[in-house]
């Protein structure tokens, strides 16, 4: 049972995953602090507290976490380019101090935010469930980062209780990496492999309703402590549907063209060369990781989150994608 008006912080709660995180806490009563490392104009006419300050930063982080019923930690570094030192600092260095600081503030529950792709080898996930291992060898930093921070997040669940989640492929209204990616590239995209590899996706507000769920079982079950769970629509659909109903919503024209999995790849690993050898600014526009991810099928099985968690996704993709399509009316008849 949820106890009334629970002390919370959410780290990264001016992000997309976050942001919708402390609207739910909100609505249901509880003191809400968000811990980022910019003030974020659009939590600002929530009733939110707005910490500032680095996940790099211990005592800054020891700070927040103080007096803190429960801890989401949502923040990280996402993306599949840059120096896997930049990946680590944030990623691995900041989960330690999110641990120590909940562990030295006697905070009950944590909740980490993990990702499926630490379980990614480039191959088809088909209906996998978590004892899923991870892989031999990481194709990106953002992977093996992510992977270190769960086990860590694991290693101390017999200290205060834990739940890790991930959440596959969020999107919906609001979002500011997913969506307007696809948008950006629109005209430049080109189906990767068959075009017939079926995947998982979230919508945003699912996916913080597992994280509320997680955060409440916790508290009733001790046993779930150090439980990882896969996140999603629990619906697969084609990868290129998918983003061609996202080009929809946004009306704009379908993705038609298409390209081998093997030239992709290929084009990735010289477009890597390149970028690293002459040091070139920005994320090449395609990658052998991001070549694999579209062309192969990863979806997941998601019993143990409805068994568990009493998870369920409430909101369909097909009413997704209607509140995504009006959001994205409305945003861009907001910039005209």
């Amino acid at each position: 049972m949820h106890k009334n008006s629970e002390k919370v912080l959410v780290t990264g709660g001016g992000g997309f995953l976050g942001k919708a995180i402390i609207k739910l806490l909100l609505k249901r009563g509880d003191h809400v602090t968000s811990f980022s490392r910019k003030y974020h104009k659009n939590i600002a006419s929530l009733n939110v507290e707005q910490v500032l300050g680095d996940l790099k930063d211990y005592e800054k982080v020891k700070a927040a976490c103080k007096g803190m019923d429960i801890v989401f930690h949502v923040a990280a570094k996402p993306g599949v380019w840059g120096t896997y030192e930049e990946y680590f600092e944030t990623n691995v260095k900041g989960t330690e101090n999110i641990i120590s600081s909940c562990i030295s503030n006697n905070v009950e529950r944590l909740v980490y935010t993990g990702s499926p792709s630490v379980i990614f080898d480039g191959g088809d996930m088909e209906g996998i469930d978590e004892s899923a291992p991870y892989p031999e060898k990481f194709q990106t930093s953002y992977q093996k980062t992510k992977a270190i921070a769960e086990q860590k997040v694991v290693k101390v669940s017999n200290k205060i209780r834990t739940i890790t989640l991930r959440p596959h492929l969020i999107w919906g209204p609001g979002d500011n990496h997913l969506v307007p990616r696809i948008i950006a590239r629109a005209s430049r995209m080109f189906i990767v492999g068959k075009g017939k590899n079926l995947v998982d996706t979230v919508y945003v507000d699912n996916a913080a309703t597992a994280h509320i769920l997680a955060a409440d079982r916790l508290a009733e079950r001790e046993d779930l402590s150090g439980r990882i769970y896969f996140i999603s629509q629990d619906d697969p659909v084609c990868l290129w549907d998918i983003i061609n109903e996202i080009l929809k919503a946004a009306e704009l024209a379908p993705v038609r063209r298409s390209v081998s999995h093997r030239t992709a790849w290929i084009a990735g690993a010289l477009l890597e060369l390149a970028y690293k050898t002459f040091r070139i600014r920005g994320e090449p526009q395609m990658t052998r990781f991001v070549a694999d991810e579209l062309a192969t099928a990863h979806w997941f099985d998601i019993s143990a989150a409805k068994k568990d968690l009493g998870y369920f996704p409430e909101i369909s993709n097909r009413e997704g994608l209607k509140r995504l399509k009006e959001w994205l009316h409305n945003f861009r008849f907001e910039k005209l």
